[in-house]
């Protein structure tokens, strides 16, 4: 058993069950929740998230220590609360940081891999700095995250 995420942001018992291999499920991996610090990413309603804020109490007569994260969804930037134990498992997302070349750009850029020569189609990125650096043949830096790809960087020069 694990304990995660409920809509509440209360932690709840689920069967612990792991995903094939490039399935989304298989893309994070177990930590305990009193190890995490400000900064680190985190799997709350099933959405990859950074922690941005992070309380900690200490063990009382009759209770364990208990922590309380926000994080900031890394796709949807909505914000998500979670209070547990500090010894409780939750999961932490890996991010494959990956580089590519802008292919096309339309509703979505596709973006061939350097290492792979795969064509990933990614959506537009929200930021306006990014949107503006787009273009054909322009080199990129994207993370894949749970199956899902976002674009973080546009190199300039060759």
């Amino acid at each position: 058993m694990v304990l995660d995420g409920a809509s509440a942001g209360v932690l709840r018992r689920t069967p612990y069950i792991r995903g094939l291999i490039g399935s989304p499920e298989s893309m994070s991996k177990p930590a305990e929740l009193g190890s995490l610090k400000v900064g680190h990413n985190i799997v709350i309603d099933g959405e990859p998230c950074r922690i941005v804020e992070l309380e900690k109490s200490k063990p009382g007569k009759h209770g364990s220590a208990k922590v309380r994260v926000v994080a900031i969804g890394i796709f949807d930037n909505v914000k998500r609360t979670l209070v547990g134990p500090a010894d409780s498992k939750v999961e932490v997302p890996i991010i494959e940081k990956r580089n590519g070349q802008v292919v096309s750009i339309g509703d979505m850029v596709s973006v061939m891999d350097n290492e792979t020569y795969e064509i990933v189609e990614i959506p537009m990125p929200q930021d306006e700095k990014l949107r503006e650096k787009l273009e054909p043949g322009a080199n990129v830096e994207y993370w894949r995250i749970m199956g899902r790809c976002m674009i973080v960087n546009v190199r300039t020069g060759s």
